[in-house]
Parts: C-alpha cells; structure tokens; sequence
C-alpha cells in the first residue's frame, strides 16, 4: 500500500498556478523517487493548502524522511503564498497532519507496496481519491475514530465503493482521504447523503466536526478540497 503525509498550510487564494508551477519545476528538475517518493498532490481549500505527498513504504521503515530535494528553494518560492497553519507552529514538521484512522478492505495488506495501485492503497485507473476538509475540535480524535469504526464495520463503505479511509488532524483542522472504486464514485457524490446510515454518521460528527467555512458551505460538496497539481514518478 502507498503510505501518504499530509501538510497542511494557509495559503493566498487564487496562488495555485504560482504554487504548481514552482513544484512542477522541481519534481521535473530532481527525482524526489530517489529519496521513496512517488507522487503528491497538492489542493486548495479556501485559504488551506494540502500537500499530499504518496510514498511506497512508511519513512519510519525505510528511513527516506526526506521528500523535497530543493526544499529549501521550494520554500523560498512558495514563501509568498504559503505560510504555516497552526497555532503552535516552530518548524516545518510541524505541518504534517496527524493521522488517526485508517480503515482498509478485509485482505489489504496495510505495509505492501504495489506500483499499480491494485492492492488498495494507492489509485489506480479504477479507484480515485477525494480529500475532505473540515473544522476540528482538538482532542476529538478518539471520539471520530470510534464513530468511523462503528460505521466502517457496517455495510456503508461497500455500499459507496469505499477502497480505504485516512483520517488526520492538525491544530483545528480535519482531513478525510477517501478512496473510491471510479465506478461508484460519481454515484454516491450524487446520493450518498440520502442513505441514513451516511445521515446518521453525520449527525454522530457534528458535534467534533463541521464546515472549514460555515458560511460558504451548502452541502457535502462544499468540504471537498480542489486539486490543482498532481505529480507521479515516471520511474
């Protein structure tokens, strides 16, 4: 399975073609694949900037922590349009969101690495990945955590094609990687929240997690974070 970092920063609105230039550049000019990196996808979501970075294998494990060769050029550039998020920032790992949940198929392998995606964890042609954003409140995740495994252990992912789950937290931030089967994904975009036990999990959330922005959202629809740059290690 393809292990991901999420980071998590404030970003100036409309920046995105400035940002994905400056990272098209470098992952173009070096091979982040030497140092275990395979892919990133960077998204915006209002003024959230969320760097998804894929890896075959946990840095933990392989000890390849590093996944900008030019970070500090990187950093320079971006400088302008992406500045730190949390409150309690002091160095650049403080960005990475927190994961806390995962949920994966019974028979994924949570530790394998597969080049073609097909084991469960990394897209393929027929899965596709959504990133959702939400408003935190700090020291929920046990509570989220236990009410997506109670869902989880029922018949709703199956029902939406659900192929994996990551949850991660950052100061008051949530972010929710969902991975799909292609077939089901525009579907249940389309209905999902007509089913109860999607309005029932929903209901279970509100009282930890809501809308980044109150009052620009209208439905499910509006949590779902932009991509605008998407990189995949040629080799």
């Amino acid at each position: 399975m393809v292990f991901r970092n999420v980071i998590v920063c404030h970003m100036v609105p409309g920046s995105e073609e400035t940002v994905g230039k400056v990272f098209g550049h470098y992952d173009q000019a070096t091979r982040p694949q030497d140092l275990g990196v395979i892919g990133r996808i960077l998204l915006s979501h209002h003024d959230l900037y969320l760097h998804v970075i894929e890896r075959r294998q946990d840095p933990k494990i392989s000890g390849q922590t590093r996944g900008l060769p030019a970070f500090q050029k990187i950093a320079e550039e971006i400088g302008p349009y992406v500045t730190p998020y949390p409150r309690y920032w002091k160095n650049p790992s403080d960005s990475v969101a927190k994961e806390f949940y995962r949920w994966l198929p019974e028979g994924a392998e949570p530790d394998a690495a597969s080049p073609d995606g097909a084991d469960g964890g990394s897209p393929g042609a027929d899965r596709e990945l959504t990133v959702i954003v939400g408003r935190f409140k700090p020291g929920a995740e046990p509570d989220v955590a236990r009410i997506f495994a109670e869902s989880d252990a029922g018949a709703l992912p199956g029902t939406l094609g659900v192929t994996g789950r990551w949850l991660y937290s950052i100061d008051d931030v949530y972010v929710h990687l969902l991975e799909q089967e292609k077939a089901a994904a525009e579907a249940t975009r389309q209905s999902h929240n007509d089913k109860p036990a999607f309005t029932k999990i929903m209901q279970d959330l509100a009282p930890f997690v809501g809308p980044y922005r109150p009052d620009a959202w209208h439905g499910p629809a509006d949590s779902v974070a932009t991509p605008f740059y998407r990189w995949v290690a040629p080799d």
